[in-house]
């Protein structure tokens, strides 16, 4: 798993990228229509889907890169939906939000105990996966809240777990850089 992701380490910032500039979004325009944060989050989970379907399909082979399709396919599918069906996903945004971030959440945790073998500080995966599950806890106990408190609470998460793919894409490219520097 480690050989794919070093050669693939910018997918993670990628992907961190993006959920920073969804964030972003969230804040500056908190009084988006809900329809509106329906479309931006359907477009944030499809291209984060389709980031870790790539990263999936480039690190083929190795020990665990099915869980990573699995991920991405379904921020695909649940990106996907949420886009052809904006007004039926409007009622269902909290539930299929609070799902993906509880799924999401327990493959990143999987994927960091899996990484801890090979590498230091792979706390950056393990907790951006709790905090998709946190977010995920709260999303199902709380459904009822406002769409602005909504927008807050998804740009916050996707800021700090932005942040922290980052971090760790960064970390893998500088062992990736080690290790070709070691090798030559």
């Amino acid at each position: 798993m480690l050989t794919g992701m070093l050669k693939h380490w910018w997918i993670l910032v990628l992907r961190g990228l993006v959920s920073i500039l969804f964030a972003v979004l969230a804040f500056t325009q908190p009084t988006t229509t809900f329809t509106a944060l329906v479309i931006l989050l359907g477009i944030f989970i499809l291209l984060d889907g389709l980031a870790a379907v790539m990263l999936a399909l480039r690190t083929r082979g190795d020990e665990d890169w099915g869980i990573v399709l699995l991920e991405g396919l379904l921020g695909v599918g649940l990106g996907a939906i949420t886009l052809l069906y904006p007004s039926m996903t409007a009622g269902l945004l909290v539930l299929f939000v609070a799902l993906w971030c509880l799924i999401t959440g327990v493959f990143e945790v999987s994927a960091a105990i899996r990484l801890r073998k090979e590498i230091t500080n792979e706390w950056m995966l393990a907790l951006a996966g709790v905090i998709s599950i946190a977010l995920g806890v709260i999303l199902l106990f709380r459904p009822n809240a406002g769409a602005i408190s909504i927008t807050w609470w998804i740009g916050g998460y996707a800021a700090f777990f932005g942040l922290l793919l980052i971090g760790l894409g960064l970390k893998l490219r500088t062992v990736h850089q080690q290790r070709l520097t070691a090798s030559n």
